[in-house]
């Protein structure tokens, strides 16, 4: 049985679909499908039939959760998308995260969304019911938007224990249930807190980006407003790691995306500043810090050589499982690169698309 490679890719005017042999050197690209349409989260799901859905918003027409089963060529809008009721006050924007359950929970798919909840489908996405743990845990009265709005950006299922989950909101934290999402407990101790003047301690973080390690699911990643940062003991304590990122006198190693390949090699792309959200200098830099290391370190030439003031999102890096992995990220300003050599060299991808929100890969076979 033969495979290949799609890369779904979500933009502020529609989604594209690159494809390619799992030699990933030539890639063919279509779209956009959905255009005029945000598209925050893609998913490619394999685990019966290749289908794809997309989390998509608009500004007059709101959010929605779309479906194809035809590779793109159409999409199917769906009537029970996820919604708050009226009597919860919150209100639904955008749809930040697609995350499909594991391979023993055939049609389950979860949905992190802005007003920061979470939401379960168990019917391959034709229904969906929040899971109000979150939204009516106790610390939910000083849950506080930060610049980017508050949404739940992140969701992380224990590969060996299905009831085992993390959360990342920004602005406002980590939160890890037992129980598949019945209740929650707040995981940020030793993160920094943002000086909002919110008593309660358990939340007011500002989390970017998390990712499980492949091998063993009580190590987490994450990438923080004010830093980068591991924990060990499946949250309950957070330590920094940023040795070897090259800081300014005063600075915090800013940025948004954190991802990990299968072998466990990091890869982070630091940016300029909250205040700024730009390429340091110009530069277009990836860092990596390798399995079993613990230094960061630069990675490939400079992407690209001119300056290029621009960033990448939180969900626009993303690593397949192929072997050798693929590595890829797009940016705000449209432009797309791929590397086959752990980041050592990097090759754009045709096309100038619009500001990309998320990139995922996706393994098919024929």
């Amino acid at each position: 049985m033969s495979k290949r490679v799609q890369l779904l890719v979500g933009t502020n005017k529609g989604i594209f679909i690159y494809s390619s042999t799992t030699e990933r050197r030539n890639w063919s690209m279509q779209g956009p499908f959905l255009p005029g349409w945000e598209a925050y989260s893609v998913l490619g799901d394999t685990r019966t039939a290749s289908t794809l859905y997309a989390g998509t918003s608009h500004a007059a027409y709101g959010a929605t959760i779309r479906v194809s089963s035809n590779g793109g060529e159409t999409w199917e809008q769906i009537a029970d998308s996820p919604r708050y009721t009226e009597e919860s006050g919150f209100s639904l924007n955008r749809i930040w995260q697609l995350v499909p359950g594991l391979s023993s929970q055939p049609g389950t798919l979860f949905a992190g969304v802005e007003e920061a909840g979470l939401f379960v489908s168990r019917d391959n996405g034709q229904t969906w019911q929040e899971l109000d743990g979150l939204t009516k845990h106790p610390t939910r009265p000083e849950w506080f938007p930060g610049a980017g709005g508050m949404c739940l950006h992140t969701i992380l299922i224990d590969p060996r224990n299905s009831q085992r989950m993390w959360i990342g909101i920004s602005a406002v934290g980590v939160f890890r249930t037992l129980d598949g999402g019945i209740s929650w407990k707040p995981c940020n101790n030793g993160l920094n807190r943002i000086p909002t003047g919110q008593p309660d301690e358990r939340v007011g973080y500002c989390v970017h980006k998390m990712v499980l390690d492949p091998e063993n699911s009580d190590v987490l990643y994450m990438q923080e407003h004010s830093g980068v940062f591991k924990s060990i003991d499946g949250g309950d304590s957070w330590h920094p790691i940023e040795e070897g990122l090259t800081l300014r006198e005063g600075d915090a190693p800013f940025g948004f995306p954190i991802s990990i390949s299968p072998t466990g090699d990091l890869f982070l792309i630091p940016l300029e500043s909250s205040e700024q959200r730009s390429m340091r200098d110009g530069k277009l830099i990836v860092y990596r810090m390798a399995r079993g290391e613990h230094t960061w370190k630069p990675i490939g030439d400079v992407l690209p050589e001119e300056e290029r003031h621009v960033s990448v999102l939180r969900d626009a890096m993303a690593v397949d499982s192929l072997e050798p992995y693929g590595l890829y990220f797009g940016t705000t300003s449209g432009e797309i690169y791929c590397s086959l050599d752990r980041g050592e060299s990097w090759e754009r991808l045709p096309g100038q698309l619009s500001r990309i929100l998320t990139v995922k890969p996706m393994i098919l076979e024929d």
